[in-house]
């Protein structure tokens, strides 16, 4: 992935002003998304390529965890972040072990930290993407290799 593409940012929280405060503040840098729940987050993974989800733990039905492990199956891609306002061990824990967290951010956040780790994770994102190319690639060329080693062995 170059450096050109821009980077789609899927934030769930229930609290509508969050998420607009969040689009207000990167939608001149990233591709932003916004859901009020897990059930819409859902649904825009569905229709949208998503590279980095952030995710309010604290939401009413789902919590912020409980749609993450939820999506790993589908859309095991996406980089993510949980952000809280709450300093909750078990949730940190929680949200490693089964959400496959890779950053937890309390609120309120920074600007400028928020930015720096979004597009930490996008790295992240890009990097085991192309690993993931690179190693098809090798497969390939794996095979093509071995069946040129037998055609010389039966010639």
């Amino acid at each position: 992935m170059n450096s050109d593409t821009p980077i789609n940012v899927l934030y769930v929280d229930d609290e509508v002003h969050n998420l607009n405060s969040f689009k207000a503040g990167f939608r001149r840098k990233f591709n932003i998304f916004t859901a009020e729940s897990a059930v819409e987050g859902r649904k825009v993974l569905e229709t949208e390529l998503i590279h980095v989800i952030i995710t309010d733990q604290r939401m009413p039905v789902t919590t912020g965890i409980e749609f993450l492990e939820s999506i790993i199956p589908d859309f095991p891609d996406p980089i993510r972040i949980l952000l809280t306002g709450y300093a909750d061990i078990n949730a940190v824990i929680d949200a490693i072990n089964k959400g496959q967290v890779y950053k937890y951010i309390q609120k309120p956040w920074m600007d400028e930290d928020l930015r720096i780790n979004i597009e930490k994770a996008y790295e992240i994102y890009a990097l085991r993407k192309e690993n993931k190319e690179l190693t098809e690639a090798l497969l390939v060329a794996n095979k093509q290799l071995e069946f040129l080693l037998r055609q010389n062995l039966l010639s």
